[in-house]
């Protein structure tokens, strides 16, 4: 065996094992239903993704892909508007600006008839084009779906 070859594959199997992680859980669902209905009891409509409150809000759990790894979200509707969005977890390496409160706040008070676009109804993330992309196609997605619940 030549002498690089001796070097370089230990190293290289010891960086592969020791490689970074970048998942990063942020909220649990149960903080996420607090903080968008604060003081309300949820009511599981469908097993661990639906969720509603006594006076018609909705939660909703779901996840969209980022460039490469799942992103988990939350949605909150309260009459038929967005009342706020969550990200719970994000396991891209780059991109996490998704989470910011100024990004995540242009959401709220959206319905079923408000264009959702990044780009030209909302604010594009310079390095995280696609998760902010799929993060609000995935909020368009269940306004869609839940958005007529009251």
């Amino acid at each position: 065996m030549t002498d690089w070859v001796r070097w370089t594959v230990p190293a290289a199997a010891l960086i592969s094992i020791s490689a970074p992680a970048y998942a990063v859980q942020y909220m649990s669902v149960a903080d996420a239903q607090r903080a968008a209905f604060p003081g309300a009891r949820l009511t599981e409509v469908e097993a661990g993704r639906v969720w509603k409150t006594g006076s018609g809000g909705v939660f909703v759990l779901d996840h969209v892909i980022g460039k490469h790894l799942y992103i988990d979200y939350a949605v909150a509707i309260e009459g038929g508007r967005i009342r706020r969005v969550d990200i719970l977890a994000y396991r891209e390496s780059y991109g996490g600006e998704v989470r910011s409160p100024s990004w995540l706040s242009q959401f709220v008070g959206k319905t079923t008839a408000s264009p959702l676009k990044v780009g030209s109804d909302f604010r594009n993330i310079s390095g995280a084009t696609l998760s902010s992309m799929h993060v609000t196609e995935g909020v368009k997605r269940i306004l869609a779906a839940y958005g007529h619940l009251r």
